[in-house]
């Protein structure tokens, strides 16, 4: 236990901005969060990420009782849930407390987020439904690989094509609600590119792993 504090230590002491801020991944994931590991529910980031969970139903009772889905409240909270994203992260690298519920907890709320924002877009129609289905799709599907990768004995490691398209996917459906839906509309397109690039990549990883996890 006493190693383990030290070496957390030092892993702290060792942060730059850029290993703070999420910008610089390289190095293996936290032991703590891969499988096998306790989850470990009750951590700062934890916390963090129940909050963001919790103000999911609040941003969708604010943009359905809008009339428009253009509701300022619902739209900041969007921009709330989403931002968080990067406070939880920064909270596990400071405090060191990494956790295998937080390793799940946080991609599922973002496609939560992203499910919950294209379903108030897709209502309203604030952008094209195409689009929005496609995205939907690709969501529901990440979900089920995840969790079809997880009862094989398989992660699946966020690759950067999908780490980089979740912000245009995100400012699309932020732009759509606060207004601004042809600016929404381009960075839908230039998401969809993306994270269906990195499923493609997710999916090719997993056919990968799959034989050396069953062997």
């Amino acid at each position: 236990m006493a190693d383990r504090s030290v070496g957390e230590r030092a892993e702290r002491a060792r942060l730059t901005f850029r290993r703070l801020s999420g910008l610089d991944r390289s190095g293996p994931p936290p032991p703590e969060t891969l499988r096998g590991q306790p989850l470990r529910p009750w951590t700062i980031p934890n916390a963090i990420g129940y909050v963001r969970l919790a103000l999911l139903p609040v941003f969708l009772a604010f943009a359905f009782s809008s009339g428009d889905g253009q509701s300022a409240t619902a739209v900041v909270l969007f921009a709330v849930v989403g931002w968080t994203d990067y406070l939880d992260g920064i909270a596990a690298r400071l405090t060191g407390q990494y956790s295998r519920l937080g390793a799940l907890l946080d991609p599922l709320v973002d496609r939560l987020l992203v499910l919950s924002g294209a379903l108030v877009c897709w209502h309203f129609e604030l952008l094209p439904r195409w689009g929005l289905y496609v995205l939907a799709l690709r969501e529901l599907f990440m979900l089920i690989l995840v969790r079809y990768g997880l009862r094989r004995g398989v992660d699946l490691k966020i690759n950067w094509l999908g780490r980089a398209g979740v912000w245009p996917v995100m400012g699309a459906l932020f732009f759509a609600m606060a207004g601004f839906e042809a600016v929404g509309e381009i960075s839908l397109y230039v998401g969809l590119a993306m994270v269906l690039g990195s499923t493609a990549q997710y999916v090719r990883e997993g056919l990968r792993a799959r034989p050396s996890s069953s062997g």
